[in-house]
């Protein structure tokens, strides 16, 4: 009877400490390397769904884009990894603000009202807005000329902010669309007979033949930012200047902006 209780017991403290040591597991956001005992912290970060040239579908329904690429190659920089859920610019800040994602990374413009609710990493790309009209439209040709007139713009973006800004002054309304595609369709139907654009969003969507063309010179707008929320993730906002300072100093930044503007 000695020898059985003593061999119980033993058996039951193997269990217990089978048990803690299996409780002491990976997080959810993190991930074990291969071959280490170290953790590689996973963020989920979330984007656009159609703003080209940083972020869209290619042929094969892959998510492509500057964005795409530089999130990538600033994680593999720094040893993090990264979640990117396409998600529509509006769904990403709140999924954002909601905390079911780390961060944002979607042409988004860094501005005063937005510096208010999240901290932005340096600027990684710099743009401005210019309006488009029909690629065979020759009546509209300054803002003038959109007196009495409808025009398409996206919503939350740097675009429908300024024609908001100008168009008690030129006298036209505006429609509002989720996406880009939308808002091209728009103004090719002749509901509305211009919209507002990101310069680098429209340039490289008529340079794939969308019918539209540009008629005014680049207003100067905002640089680009990544956001994470107000004082939360601060390490991964450090990671992302820091790779993005090393990606334009080994060239890799040019490389990936070449890729998808020239």
């Amino acid at each position: 009877m000695g020898l059985l209780k003593k061999f119980t017991a033993t058996t039951l403290a193997t269990v217990m400490v089978m048990s803690l040591a299996a409780c002491g597991g990976t997080t959810d956001s993190a991930t074990n390397n291969e071959g280490g005992d170290d953790a590689t912290k996973t963020y989920k970060v979330a984007t656009d769904t159609t703003f080209a040239p940083f972020d869209f579908q290619d042929e094969t329904g892959k998510m492509v884009g500057i964005d795409i690429d530089l999130i990538n190659a600033i994680a593999e920089d720094q040893g993090f990894q990264v979640e990117i859920n396409s998600l529509g610019f509006d769904a990403a800040v709140q999924a954002l603000e909601a905390g079911q994602a780390d961060g944002v990374i979607a042409g988004m413009s860094i501005t005063p009202q937005r510096q208010e609710r999240y901290d932005f990493s340096e600027p990684y790309f710099d743009s401005g807005v210019v309006m488009g009209v029909k690629d065979d439209n020759e009546e509209i040709k300054k803002y003038e000329d959109l007196a009495g007139k409808k025009v398409a713009v996206k919503t939350s973006t740097e675009g429908q902010a300024f024609a908001e800004s100008i168009k008690d002054k030129y006298g036209f309304t505006t429609v509002v669309f989720e996406d880009s595609s939308s808002m091209y369709l728009d103004v090719k139907s002749g509901n509305s007979v211009a919209c507002f654009e990101d310069y680098p969003v429209l340039a490289y969507n008529i340079a794939n033949n969308i019918g539209l063309k540009i008629v005014t010179e680049k207003e100067k707008g905002s640089s680009y930012g990544f956001a994470v929320k107000k004082d939360q993730n601060q390490e991964l906002l450090t990671m992302f200047n820091e790779g993005l300072k090393n990606l334009k100093e080994n060239g890799k930044y040019d490389e990936i902006v070449d890729k998808y503007t020239k």
